[in-house]
């Protein structure tokens, strides 16, 4: 897998860098060109950097991807997510607060959501405030993909979804079962 999947809730997508496909794991948060290819295909949901990223901006990144996993991880089982978790996404959520900010389009008021701060504080803040709008909502109803080895997240639309891509895992657990059954 050449790049990751993208389409999920903002964490979901964070957490999904670190993949684990059935041809093994992946991390596409593994240098500073990676990460900037992710953020360009979250461009219409992260600011994207003006200035070059350093190996801070990358280690700031995969710091809070690591607490997000754990805490979504732990609140999916049901279990008490470490303090240290909950305090690393609260932190980073205060990095940067949200204000908003009118503007007048096509004839009425448009409310945005910005934030001040340096662009990692900014970015790590926006995957923080992800991460905790998912936890207060829908994070009981996020699922594992069904398809061996992968360790993927998603958030189904419809109840019947098993796979996080119906194109990659889903073929091969369709294919490995017409495989199964005409063997013989």
């Amino acid at each position: 897998m050449d790049s990751p999947l993208t389409g999920e809730p903002l964490a979901l997508d964070l957490i999904n860098t670190l993949g684990g496909p059935p041809d093994g794991p992946v991390d596409h948060l593994a240098t500073v060109d990676t990460l900037r290819g992710w953020l360009r295909a979250q461009a219409h949901r992260l600011p994207q950097p003006e200035a070059p990223l350093t190996d801070t901006d990358l280690v700031a990144v995969r710091d809070l991807r690591k607490a997000v996993d754990t805490v979504i991880d732990h609140v999916r089982r049901g279990a008490e997510p470490p303090v240290s978790a909950l305090r690393a996404l609260s932190e980073a959520d205060r990095l940067a607060p949200p204000y908003r900010s009118l503007g007048w389009e096509d004839g009425q008021v448009v409310v945005s959501a910005e934030r001040t701060g340096d662009y990692r504080s900014t970015l790590v803040a926006a995957l923080a405030s992800a991460a905790i709008d998912l936890l207060a909502g829908p994070v009981v109803s996020v699922r594992s993909c069904e398809g061996p080895g992968c360790r993927m997240l998603f958030l189904p639309a419809h109840p019947r979804r098993r796979w996080c891509s119906p194109d990659l895992c889903g073929n091969r657990v369709r294919v490995a079962r017409y495989y199964q059954r005409h063997r013989s």
